[in-house]
């Protein structure tokens, strides 16, 4: 099947080096290579149940989102135990360590992804209930 996408020229420059680098053989092989890895890390994810401890990093710009993701840690407030915050010119970093409810935890990814003004958001598992998985 053929398909199209938009896609800023620098983020398609570095991708045909970083695959070119790996020695895939076509940009359509290494397309098909990281939607295999999107699909199945969203499946980990979904499928994660009962308490985690983990953490999520995301980058933003701070003047266009700030006051939002305040209400919104402010709603999540019963898992998030720990944020951390720094300055990267015009961009934020940001992580917010969390320990609850499987559900409760991918929900607040979800939504912190959900803001155009959000760059990037990443879960890093530190600890699954056994039970869990």
């Amino acid at each position: 099947m053929r398909t199209s996408f938009n896609i800023p020229d620098e983020l398609l420059s570095e991708f045909d080096a970083t695959w070119q680098s790996e020695g895939f053989d076509s940009r359509s092989r290494a397309v098909r290579e990281a939607m295999q890895e999107y699909i199945e890390s969203h499946t980990e994810l979904e499928t994660l149940s009962g308490e985690v401890t983990a953490a999520i990093a995301f980058d933003y710009q701070h003047d266009h989102v700030i006051e939002e993701l305040h209400d919104l840690q402010h709603e999540y407030q019963e898992i998030i135990t720990t944020t951390s915050h720094t300055h990267e010119g015009d961009w934020c970093l940001e992580t917010i360590f969390c320990r609850g409810d499987a559900s409760r935890v991918r929900s607040l990814l979800y939504r912190i992804r959900d803001y155009d003004a959000v760059g990037r958001a990443k879960l890093l598992l530190l600890r699954a209930d056994s039970s869990a998985q």
